[in-house]
């Protein structure tokens, strides 16, 4: 997503042309390429999937079948770890109490279909601004009390600085999950302001804004994550840019912080 300009082959061309061992991918552009024809080109480009975003929007319709296809498709691009957007409040689920609820309820019932495939259901929390519209679980804790009712191998959490570096209780609940095997994915943004319209694409390039990212990312490893560390920006000026460029830059960014 961060270079999202860049077509799937170019995509994959260029991270291995720079190192770049794994990639996470999105859905949207899966689909479009064609997951199987998709799974193809990455493996034979050596490169490994880390992650598939997203599964989740519990609180909407329709949730099973999609969350289902979305498992198979993990499946089928080689990944373990499908991440999870939870969703907000909708006319089924008017309020965070009802929201989290249900959004356990359908966890419980898709962790067993995951598990029994080889994937892991990472609950990411979102930063509060999102609590109404895109997912109700909004701290680390709160993923966690969720992802601790069922097998860490089947259910964890997802630890994004963007969204999680505000609260000052994240830290001991990255020790918490650690401990636990809970740790399914790391993934790095930087906060910058003013946000935009609309605070979606408002992801800062990395060490540009006001997350130490390298506290961050000593914190996860001392928790005991070994895991790909994943790079997420939605981010429009980014976008606007050339894809390449901005791929180059933002390698040179990672290791920088």
């Amino acid at each position: 997503m961060t270079v999202k300009q860049l077509a799937l082959p170019e995509l994959v061309a260029e991270c291995v042309r720079l190192g770049i061992q794994g990639v996470g991918l999105w859905r949207e552009p899966v689909k479009e390429y064609g997951t199987a024809a998709a799974a193809d080109l990455v493996r034979d480009a050596g490169l490994t999937v880390t992650t598939l975003c997203r599964g989740g929007f519990f609180t909407s319709d329709g949730w099973e079948e999609e969350n289902r296809a979305a498992i198979d498709e993990a499946v089928t691009l080689g990944t373990d770890t499908l991440v999870l957007v939870s969703g907000g409040l909708t006319p089924a689920c008017p309020d965070l109490p009802a929201a989290r609820a249900r959004i356990t309820e359908a966890i419980g019932a898709l962790a067993p279909y995951a598990g029994e495939r080889g994937i892991r259901l990472a609950i990411e929390p979102l930063h509060p601004m999102y609590a109404s519209d895109r997912c109700a679980v909004s701290t680390l804790d709160q993923a966690l009390e969720i992802a601790e009712r069922f097998p860490a191998e089947q259910v964890g959490v997802t630890v994004d600085t963007y969204h999680l570096w505000w609260d000052d209780r994240a830290p001991a609940a990255v020790e918490r999950a650690g401990a636990a095997g809970r740790i399914h994915s790391f993934q790095l943004a930087d906060w910058t302001t003013p946000l935009p319209a609309g605070v979606l694409n408002g992801r800062g390039q990395l060490g540009t804004g006001a997350i130490d990212l390298r506290a961050w990312a000593d914190l996860v490893d001392k928790a005991g994550h070994t895991g790909p560390v994943e790079v997420e920006l939605f981010n429009d000026d980014l976008w606007a840019r050339d894809g390449v460029e901005v791929l180059e830059e933002t390698l040179e960014a990672f290791l920088r912080v």
